[in-house]
């Protein structure tokens, strides 16, 4: 099944260009037939594979307080004042809630940078400790799950580090760079020809297969079931 097309992409383009209400109102069927409505679709397709993968994760189709992000950004902080992102984004969270300090599966749509990833982005302090600790304490399986050739070959591990070894922290461990890293995530680009053809839904089911391991290990961690 086909979820996305080319005017999926062109209506985010045209959001960038055009980022007020007014736009956004009188293009309001577009985003509705082209973005959201296919997105609850693929969530919605979604639920089956990913129980397979865990029981303990959900997608949720819902428009409002399910996987879907709002396509609204949240301007209070931000100098930016625009009123819409220009991409859009689902993550497929623990059944302890989508609010809750657990990693999570993650999609993301937008033009040329459409990507699949997940794991756990900027966790809460005592979250990020908890993690650190249980790689200091299961150090090969930690191995075991992240430096895999075939999970290095594909998957890509971008993060923030901290300049210095956390306090309490052996500054000569063989993943002292793990440790030192505030996220802990993994992704992988999905080019926009896979993203609108029939390909998409077996493309994420079969990457979050793949980051399994590394779920299940960060889970663990935070005495989550997976």
């Amino acid at each position: 099944m086909k979820y996305f097309s080319d005017k999926s992409f062109k209506f985010l383009n045209n959001l960038q260009n055009n980022n007020n209400r007014e736009w956004f109102n009188e293009h309001k069927a577009d985003y509705e037939i082209h973005v959201r409505q296919p997105f609850q679709a693929l969530i919605t397709d979604f639920q089956a594979p990913l129980a397979k993968i865990s029981s303990h994760y959900v997608a949720d189709p819902r428009a409002v307080g399910g996987s879907l992000f709002r396509i609204n950004r949240d301007a209070r902080f931000s100098k930016d004042k625009s009123p819409y992102k220009h991409f859009m984004g689902a993550r497929f969270y623990h059944e302890k809630g989508r609010d809750s300090e657990a990693p999570k599966f993650y999609f993301h749509l937008q033009h040329k940078q459409c990507f699949i990833a997940a794991g756990h982005w900027y966790p809460e302090a005592e979250v990020l400790r908890k993690i650190r600790q249980f790689i200091l304490d299961n150090p090969a399986s930690w191995k075991k799950a992240m430096y895999s050739k075939k999970f290095k070959d594909k998957f890509s591990r971008e993060a923030e580090s901290t300049v210095r070894v956390p306090r309490g922290f052996p500054a000569d461990h063989e993943f002292i760079e793990d440790l030192k890293l505030k996220s802990f995530v993994a992704s992988v680009p999905i080019s926009d020809e896979i993203v609108c053809g029939d390909q998409l839904l077996k493309t994420i089911t079969q990457s979050c297969r793949e980051l399994s391991p590394m779920m299940d290990y960060l889970c663990a961690a935070l005495d989550l079931e997976y």
